[in-house]
């Protein structure tokens, strides 16, 4: 009997440690600081800019005159207002709860940014929460997920504010595609995250706790461990399935970041005033519109612009759509105003052009009435050489060549999405016999990026197990063609062989013979192929 007391009391210690929180995991994992790079090169982080030097935080409340009646249950800091909907239970039952609240408590600098960036959103998340009679607490949730960075992306290749991965952004209607990446979207992304968080909660008949560990480890998986725990007759809550341990330790993270807010007092910690009103709003032109236009029309920075609105890949929103823009709520009211007088077809200032096998710089600059020149200087052409199915921007209105307000914020706009969402990040583990050299080599980085990605001042100090971020083709470099008429091709993510050849339209056998490769050689990110025209 002393035996078997003895064996029972190691397992719930092991247990407890395995799910006591990991400093280096809140931080680490789902928030990374990405580097800002201009003309492919990294600038250090000494230099301090980051996504949150471009976050558009209110220097004061917005009037948004003319007033609706009083609302009885207006709230003077919208996180108060929060608190009123918290549902989940217990959130200081267990003390792995109450050493998470003490954990981000202990660390105001890292919070403070978090609320720094979460301001914009957090009233409409609040209020999209209550009009879907939500728990509050689902709001805390993307502080657990990303650090409300919008451009945060996980070693599962969960991307975004509330890190949706590809294919289930898609079946909750976020788009993704050259123009526009949904998940980065926070707008929208709310929107897709609180109907997914309603289908767990039935889904599990209103026990959020087993709905939240549904979404971080599979709701299937958890659906099955309820199963089998109530055939064989144990209690089939959270707290008694054999979960895996990161969603043993995902559900307290919440539960502790619920305690601190609601009780902040508790651990001598400051929520910081953000008053209980609307700071931003959406407006939909109803067509594609060039980005840099918006910001000219609602008189808002350029910054400001791409911080509201991350989900943007390029110059001017999708033309297929989605088409709204977020923006500040006085400067929406000027575009909207402005909206009124344009004719839809004022609405970009850009065309794109697909080469036609045939084209020339000389033909296209002939038949769109712009110079070869500015074609190349907007495209970053070295030189005349174009290929069929490359894509180019082309100005309809040669006003842009002389306005240099609209050239500066297009240049800015250009350096903004270039740093932040070309930068494709990932997280791998140092395999057993790895070294940084050879890292290097297999994602077409340099061992001196690594090291300084990563903080590592001697590189022969590596370990089995190690994590590390890696920034994939972050800048791509200009593709310089020889007059020989070759091109190196580097490898991206999810390239094969057939699909490099129908992209370049040229024969697989042909690209195969060029780099002395067979049908089942492995070509691998970041590798550089020979194509020939």
């Amino acid at each position: 009997m002393r035996l078997r007391l003895c064996l029972v009391l190691v397992f719930l210690i092991l247990n407890a440690c395995a799910t006591a929180p990991q400093v280096e995991q809140v931080e680490s994992e789902v928030f990374v600081q990405e580097p800002i790079w201009i003309a492919g090169v990294a600038l250090p982080h000494g230099t301090g800019l980051t996504i949150d030097d471009f976050l558009f935080i209110p220097s004061q409340p917005i009037d948004t005159a003319p007033v609706a009646p009083a609302d009885p249950h207006l709230h003077d800091n919208v996180w108060e207002r929060l608190t009123h909907s918290f549902a989940l239970p217990g959130c200081d039952e267990r003390e792995i709860s109450r050493s998470w609240s003490r954990w981000y408590a202990e660390r105001p600098d890292y919070m403070a940014r978090v609320f720094r960036r979460a301001q914009p959103w957090i009233h409409y998340i609040t209020e999209q929460l209550e009009a879907r009679d939500l728990p509050g607490e689902l709001a805390l949730l993307p502080i657990v997920e990303s650090a409300y960075d919008p451009f945060a992306y996980s070693h599962g290749a969960a991307l975004g504010t509330w890190q949706f991965i590809a294919s289930t952004g898609r079946h909750y209607g976020l788009q993704q595609d050259w123009w526009y990446e949904g998940r980065r979207d926070v707008w929208a992304s709310t929107q897709a995250a609180l109907e997914y968080r309603e289908f767990l909660g039935g889904k599990f008949d209103g026990d959020w706790l087993l709905a939240l560990a549904g979404y971080n480890s599979g709701e299937n998986r958890v659906a099955r461990l309820v199963a089998k725990n109530r055939a064989a007759g144990r209690p089939a809550d959270f707290w008694n399935l054999r979960l895996p341990r990161e969603t043993r330790g995902y559900v307290p993270k919440l539960l502790g970041l619920s305690c601190l807010i609601k009780v902040p007092e508790r651990y001598d910690f400051t929520i910081p005033p953000t008053p209980d009103q609307a700071v931003i709003a959406v407006v939909d032109p109803g067509a594609q519109v060039d980005l840099v236009l918006v910001s000219q029309l609602a008189e808002v920075d350029i910054g400001v612009l791409f911080s509201l609105n991350p989900g943007y890949n390029r110059w001017a929103t999708s033309p297929a759509g989605p088409y709204h823009v977020v923006l500040p709520i006085e400067n929406a009211r000027n575009f909207e105003q402005k909206l009124g007088s344009l004719d839809v077809m004022n609405l970009m200032k850009w065309d794109q052009v697909t080469v036609e096998p045939g084209d020339s710089l000389s033909r296209l600059a002939r038949i769109h009435h712009v110079p070869v020149s500015v074609i190349k200087t907007t495209n970053g052409l070295d030189n005349d050489m174009i290929r069929a199915g490359q894509k180019l921007r082309l100005p309809r209105d040669e006003q842009l060549l002389i306005d240099p307000l609209y050239a500066a914020a297009a240049a800015e706009l250009q350096r903004l999405q270039s740093g932040l969402i070309a930068a494709d990040r990932i997280e791998i583990k140092v395999r057993n016999g790895e070294s940084l050299s050879v890292i290097a080599q297999r994602y077409g980085v340099s061992v001196r990026q690594l090291q300084n990605w990563n903080k590592i001042s001697n590189p022969d100090r590596l370990r089995v197990g190690q994590k590390l971020v890696v920034f994939k083709n972050p800048a791509p470099p200009r593709q310089h063609t020889p007059r020989s008429g070759t091109v190196q091709y580097t490898v991206q993510n999810g390239d094969s062989l057939w699909s490099i050849a129908r992209k370049h339209r040229i024969k697989l056998n042909d690209l195969m013979r060029w780099n002395g490769l067979a049908e089942d050689s492995v070509i691998r990110p970041g590798q550089s192929l020979k194509i020939v025209f």
